[in-house]
């Protein structure tokens, strides 16, 4: 027997425009949370997209985009990144935030990862290492 919704599911997720990246069972709850953590951005996610956003880089990145179920912090949909800054509570956390990843690397997406402190201290060496990580992985 055919799972149905599945198929129907994914025919509908095949025909969404690629910045539609969410889980839409979950959307609506996802979104005013992503509402909130853009008003909140830590001083380090600031200083970040600060650097990334309006294609300095050379890549359009989005901040706390919804991919699937997640919100991740920056994201260059058309490469594939998905940069997070992390604070002391992911020490905590490495666990949970391995399968964040391999959650995330199921639907193509790459993760880099920095911490709060490495972002405040060096944003240009941070913006270079994003650079380099998103050129090294796209064919030319």
């Amino acid at each position: 027997m055919i799972n149905t919704e599945k198929s129907e599911r994914s025919d509908i997720e095949n025909t969404r425009p690629g910045y539609q990246t969410a889980n839409l069972s979950k959307y609506g709850i996802l979104k005013s949370f992503q509402k909130e953590l853009k008003k909140n951005q830590t001083p380090a996610e600031k200083a970040l997209w600060k650097e990334l956003q309006n294609k300095k880089t050379g890549f359009k990145f989005r901040r706390q985009h919804v991919i699937a179920d997640h919100i991740v912090d920056f994201v260059c949909l058309r490469q594939k990144p998905v940069v997070e800054v992390d604070g002391k509570i992911h020490l905590n956390q490495i666990d949970k935030d391995m399968a964040r990843t391999e959650r995330l690397a199921v639907k193509g997406f790459r993760v880099i990862r920095f911490t709060n402190e490495e972002v405040l201290a060096n944003t240009a060496n941070v913006v270079y290492k994003i650079k380099a990580f998103i050129e090294s992985n796209t064919i030319k």
